[in-house]
């Protein structure tokens, strides 16, 4: 009886590994071209949006949902439509509730399906990169450290995160401190776009992208280092 459960159990989990496989490339393959092009025009956004009325708000976070399962999809290009579209405040909020819901459906789905999933979904680079953090005791500490890193692609994390023994509780709270100053800093971004105050934009876009080159660059030492002492 047990035998039998147990193969019950191993053809559903492939059954559904190659179902969401499938969906992913296809949503990849025929959306992900159309969203990037339309979420880099901020006006055409937001005029998508507001179309669905008081349900535009349902429809941004959606995107922000689909972004972290399907990485392909620029995040902070969102987070930046959102400060446009709503404002700095609820344009983080917005974009807070979207990248929570999508990591927590990236993360279970990841530990429902396991390593094979993962192997699918993350490059070999990457994943051979993080894999330290799958039998880590420190995985807490590592991956809070990592989501703060800039350059560093938080989304293929969150895959690797569900295969951690990491508490899921802990791993939201975590991430999501760590994720909150690029959040917002984005949602500024797009909301002096839309008032066009370009001197907080340049001055926010520049301590960005000084960031995101500091964290380019050293990423892959600060991850060794991590690696021995973690």
């Amino acid at each position: 009886m047990n035998k039998s459960f147990g193969k019950r159990g191993v053809t559903l989990n492939i059954c559904l590994l190659v179902i969401f496989i499938i969906v992913i490339t296809y949503v990849t393959v025929k959306y992900v071209p159309v969203i990037t092009q339309l979420i880099s025009k901020p006006e055409k956004f937001r005029d998508l949006l507001l179309s669905f009325g008081p349900a535009s708000i349902l429809v941004f976070i959606a995107f922000q949902v689909l972004q972290v399962i399907i990485a392909a999809v620029p995040g902070e290009v969102i987070q930046i439509a959102g400060g446009y579209v709503y404002g700095i405040v609820p344009g983080t909020l917005y974009s807070i509730i979207g990248i929570l819901i999508g990591s927590m459906l990236a993360f279970y789905i990841a530990r429902l399906l396991g390593f094979a999933l993962v192997q699918k979904l993350v490059p070999a680079k990457e994943l051979e990169k993080f894999y330290f953090l799958i039998n880590s005791p420190k995985a807490e500490i590592a991956t809070f450290i990592l989501f703060l890193i800039p350059g560093i692609p938080k989304d293929v994390l969150v895959y690797i995160a569900g295969l951690t023994p990491l508490k899921a509780v802990n791993f939201f709270i975590l991430t999501m401190i760590a994720r909150f100053p690029g959040i917002l800093g984005s949602a500024y971004i797009g909301a002096n776009l839309e008032e066009k105050h370009y001197s907080g934009v340049i001055v926010v876009s520049v301590v960005a992208v000084i960031l995101f080159l500091t964290g380019f660059f050293l990423k892959d030492k600060l991850i060794e280092q991590m690696k021995r002492k973690l």
